[in-house]
């Protein structure tokens, strides 16, 4: 009788009509680690891929129940990044309102706004659920083609 290999599983089937049962070869232990390794290994590398992506955009500041958020210029008319940081930064069960621009010039990200972060909005996002309304709005100042922007 040869060992199987890390790789290699036996089959065992009970009979002639019967579907063949899979079962894990005698390095079970072994082969466990080595799958336990290569999730872990698929996993860090769909994570560094998306790092860039996931980074979480600064918060600004807050007036009321609005939040400024600083979009990075690169990602300024992103829409999946938008709906990336919207699911970070927003409970999906609460009133969420967010604002958000770009800052060319370096400014000081700070509330209130200076004007030259202020005259660089990008988008809205309102969700409200005293009205059972959620809306994303892009800015004008974008020159994106949509239906509705401010």
């Amino acid at each position: 009788m040869t060992v199987p290999t890390t790789f290699q599983v036996m089959i065992e089937t009970h009979s002639v009509t019967s579907a063949p049962l899979l079962r894990p070869g005698p390095r079970r232990p072994v082969a466990r680690v080595l799958v336990a390794a290569l999730a872990a290994g698929a996993l860090a590398a769909a994570a560094a891929t998306s790092a860039a992506e996931a980074e979480a955009w600064p918060v600004a500041g807050q007036q009321g129940l609005v939040r400024f958020v600083i979009v990075p210029a690169a990602q300024a008319t992103d829409q999946p990044a938008y709906e990336r940081q919207i699911a970070a930064l927003c409970d999906p069960e609460r009133t969420c309102f967010l604002n958000f621009y770009t800052n060319s010039t370096g400014a000081p990200a700070m509330a209130p706004l200076p004007d030259a972060i202020a005259s660089e909005a990008t988008a809205t996002f309102r969700r409200s659920m005293k009205n059972g309304a959620e809306r994303f709005l892009w800015s004008c100042r974008l020159k994106l083609v949509v239906k509705d922007c401010f």
